[in-house]
Parts: C-alpha cells; sequence; structure tokens
C-alpha cells in the first residue's frame, strides 16, 4: 500500500529534527553506508532494504512515505505494537521522575514493581517457589545464565537440547542451538551437548509424525538416558522451547511436554523452557508451558517483558539458587526504563485480555491460511499456536516423502518474502533451509489489520509462485471479539 508522505508542522518554520522531514532523508545513502559500515553478519537489513522513520502499532513507515504491516514485530519483541501509549507513557513517567536509569543490581522502586507484575503472570506452582536473577539484555544472555546456574547446582557440564532449537548465539547459547550453519564455523560450537529429536509432524525426525512421532520421541528420550552404554553422562539441565520459534514455528505437543517433565524430574535433570519468544501471550496462553501444564525448573524470558527495550531474566526454583554473590553478573542487567515498561506491558496485555485475543485470532488466521492449502499447493503446511504462525513452502512437484511432506523450497520462500515487501507486509523466514515464512503479528493487531495481512499475503504467495499458482484469494473474517480497552 502506497501513501502519501506523512507531513507535519515545522517549529518556527524548521522541521523539529532530520527524522521528522524524512522526505529530505536520503535512504539510498543511509543503506549503502550500513553496507560499507556493518559486519557482514547483519541479517533483517539484507531482507528488509527499508529506512524506517516512523512506526505506530502494527504500521512502520520509511523515508518515501511508504507504510508497512509489521510481521516481524521485532522478532516477537513488540507484544504491544511499535510506539504504543502505554509504553511511551511509562518512558516519560520514569524520565520526568528522575529515577537513575543504571544502577546495575540495585534494588529500586522500578525492579521492584516488575518483579510484582511479572511474579502475578506466572503458574502460582512456579511462582510460589520462584526467585529471580536479572541478566544482561538479550535472551542469549539468560540463557547462558541458566545453563550456569545448573552447572553451578548440579555439579555437571552436559546438556540435552533439541533438533531445530535456536537459544542464542553466545556460546552456550549457541551449542544449544540446532542450527548447523551458525555453528560450523565456530570451534566447539556443539561440545557437551546431545541432541534430540523434536517432534515435528510434518517432517519427522523418524519419518512417520503425528502422535506416534511424538511418543518415539520421548520413548527414545528415556531409554538413551537410562542406557548405560549410551553414551550420555548425566547432565545439568535439559533446555526446550514449547514452541520452536526460528525452528519454524513448530509446537510441541502438550503430551509429550508432560512426559518430557517426567523424564527430567525421575532423574532429577534440572528442565530449562527457553520462553524468549512464546512468553507475553504470544502463544495464546500467557506463558507457553501453561499449554500443557508443566512446572519447569526454569525459564528464560526475554523480548516482550521488557515492553519493547532491552531486559533479560532467568526465573527459577529456589532451591537451585547456589550461586555465590557475583556469579553471574551484567553491567546492563539494572536497566530502570526497560522495567517500567516491562511492568506497564505486562499488566497491559493482562488487563485488557490481549493473551485470549492471540489465541482467537491466531486459531482464526490459521484456520484461513489452511483453507489456502486447497488452492496453493506451494503451501505445504500451515501450524503455530497463538500469533506465532508458520507456512512452510514447497515444491509441488517434488516427491513426497514418508511423512507427505514435499521438498523444501527456500528460494519461493525468499520470493514470497520480497513479494510480500512490495505489497507493504513485512514478514520473515524460518525453519528447515529458510522455508517457512514466519508471521508475528503484535497482540494488538486489528480486524482490519488482520485481513490486510491475509489478503497480501496470499497475494504475494500466487505471485511468487507463478502461473497457474492460484488466485489466492482468502474470504473475508468473521469479526473476532476485541479484548477490553479501558
Amino acid at each position: 500500500m502506497t501513501v502519501p508522505p506523512t507531513t507535519r508542522p515545522a517549529a518556527n518554520g524548521r522541521p523539529a529534527s532530520a527524522l521528522d522531514a524524512s522526505a529530505s532523508v536520503d535512504a539510498s545513502a543511509i543503506l549503502r553506508r550500513q553496507r560499507a559500515r556493518e559486519s557482514s553478519a547483519r541479517t533483517y537489513a539484507r531482507s528488509f532494504p527499508i529506512v524506517p522513520v516512523r512506526a505506530k502499532g502494527l504500521t512502520i513507515e520509511g523515508t518515501d512515505g511508504r507504510r508497512y504491516l509489521d510481521c516481524l514485530s521485532g522478532a516477537g519483541t513488540l507484544a504491544l505494537g511499535h510506539n504504543h501509549p502505554v509504553v511511551l507513557e511509562a518512558i516519560r513517567r520514569t524520565v520526568d521522575s528522575g529515577a537513575p536509569l543504571h544502577v546495575l543490581d540495585l534494588a529500586t522502586p522500578e525492579k521492584d514493581d516488575f518483579t510484582d507484575a511479572l511474579f502475578a503472570t506466572l503458574p502460582s506452582a512456579f511462582a510460589d517457589r520462584a526467585r529471580i536473577h536479572f541478566c544482561g539484555p538479550a535472551g542469549t544472555d539468560a540463557v547462558e545464565a541458566a545453563l550456569k546456574l545448573m552447572q553451578t547446582a548440579t555439579g555437571r557440564s552436559g546438556l540435552l537440547a533439541f533438533t531445530g532449537a535456536y537459544h542464542g548465539m553466545t556460546a552456550g547459547a549457541l551449542a544449544a542451538t540446532g542450527s548447523v550453519a551458525v555453528k560450523e564455523r565456530v570451534a566447539g560450537g556443539g561440545a557437551e551437548v546431545t541432541r534430540l529429536p523434536y517432534p515435528y509432524p510434518y517432517r519427522c525426525p523418524f519419518g512417520i509424525g503425528g502422535e506416534r512421532g511424538a511418543e518415539l520421541s520421548a520413548t527414545y528420550t528415556e531409554r538413551l538416558l537410562d542406557d548405560p552404554a549410551g553414551g550420555v553422562v548425566p547432565p545439568a539441565a535439559m533446555i526446550l522451547e514449547a514452541v520452536q520459534g526460528e525452528g519454524g514455528a513448530v509446537p510441541a505437543p502438550d503430551g509429550w511436554l508432560r512426559e518430557m517433565r517426567r523424564i527430567t524430574a525421575e532423574r532429577e535433570i534440572p528442565l530449562i523452557v527457553d520462553e524468549v519468544q512464546t512468553g507475553v501471550g504470544r502463544t495464546g496462553a500467557f506463558w507457553a508451558v501453561e499449554h500443557s501444564g508443566i512446572v519447569p525448573d526454569a525459564m528464560v524470558l526475554s523480548k516482550a517483558i521488557g515492553g519493547s527495550l532491552p531486559l533479560a531474566v532467568i526465573v527459577y526454583d529456589e532451591k537451585y539458587d547456589g550461586w555465590l554473590p557475583g556469579a553471574h553478573t551484567g553491567t546492563f542487567r539494572g536497566n530502570t526504563l526497560a522495567m517500567a515498561t516491562g511492568a506497564a506491558t505486562l499488566r497491559y496485555v493482562a488487563r485488557e485480555g490481549l493473551v485470549e485475543r492471540a489465541a482467537t485470532v491466531g486459531a482464526r488466521m490459521m484456520a484461513r491460511l489452511e483453507g489456502l492449502r486447497s488452492e496453493l499447493p506451494v503451501i505445504g503446511d500451515v501450524r503455530g499456536r497463538g500469533l506465532m504462525i508458520g507456512i512452510e513452502l514447497v515444491d509441488p512437484e517434488g516427491p513426497l516423502d514418508s511423512c507427505g511432506a514435499r521438498p523444501v523450497a527456500p528460494e519461493l520462500a525468499e520470493r514470497v518474502r520480497a513479494a510480500c515487501l512490495d505489497r507493504g507486509l513485512i514478514v520473515e523466514l524460518g525453519g528447515r533451509f529458510g522455508s517457512t515464512v514466519r508471521l508475528l503479528p503484535p497482540l494488538v493487531i486489528t480486524d482490519e489489520q488482520t485481513e490486510a495481512v491475509l489478503e497480501r499475503l496470499a497475494d504475494a504467495v500466487s505471485a511468487a509462485a507463478g502461473p497457474g499458482a492460484g488466485a489466492g484469494s482468502v474470504s473475508a473474517p468473521a469479526p473476532v471479539q476485541r479484548g477490553r480497552r479501558s
């Protein structure tokens, strides 16, 4: 959707800032300087060659005035979308109060309030015995802290992790991550990690899919750990995602999660659940563990808990709190602004019924996308939970495997992403071979925006697939009950 550039009144005849005068910004020059000065490791900038200057809710506006519907949402960070009034008010209130913005791990009213707000959202069986540790600003820092905590508590060093996992890019988190591409050039990238099969019905590691595939995953895990010749030394912990994000929006069956909890509890192996991307209502429950009812030993939290600002914590059972002072630190663990915006976001999500809305809208979006499969055979699988959705694209002419899946189509997925951008829609890819289009819209997405996202995505898939792919139209959605407004 192309719209005229937005104009704003100027103070004293001049723009308030260079960013306000977006028409004067040379986007091509900025992108050129970025390519020349930033590292080759940059990612999203390669996929989306735009220069955002304004954003609100689901919408990002570029220097040319063109607006995009953002279904990346900071990789799930923006539960309330861009610049939500609740977040902006928390920032202004905190700044105007004169509160210290950085005090390491000293106690502050803002930290105390954030902890209250967070603990109020956690499952009571977990919160009643919980301790919290504030880490560095990113999820990978929290993963490192959780691993170190359990190594300290158990005196062990090994780790159980899963195929398709993503836990971060620092050393320990990278070892737990499943992607071969990001590990193979890093010496020791897979050290002391036993890789277990994650249930993935469309491309089942056992070649059978369905409930039976999940049952075999649990059976394999249990027998491997109990096999005296299995090669697995008792580990410090198991880490898993209740819904794999970068792995392609693959949800774990609730029964399988309960089996992982039973298996680890019986063998006194601490269970760490990575809720960095699934937390704060994303999956249609405040925390993804609530779907299965399991109580982990530790939860890793980041992204949306900071209300769009950097914040990462681990929350864990107090029986593992064997650290000495200074055993794990991070300079920016005392981010006062993030604690204020995080507390405001957590309370708003709970108060306004956004968790329930994510479940309702997400289910409706997946049903609509599932209906497109008959029209667009390049759509091999639609999956996810809540507003964490994956559409796996395939070669419809390729042979079926034992689970009925067609071959992956990464080049098609890249064309779809580009076609979406051309239509004013930002989506990102994930999953095996980058063939899964991922949708992570904010929880405040409106009915009208939901319709626009589905229409643009369907049109992009149809166009990228080429002649004969089908019109890719979607029927109008039934009304969705909005969350209560204050």
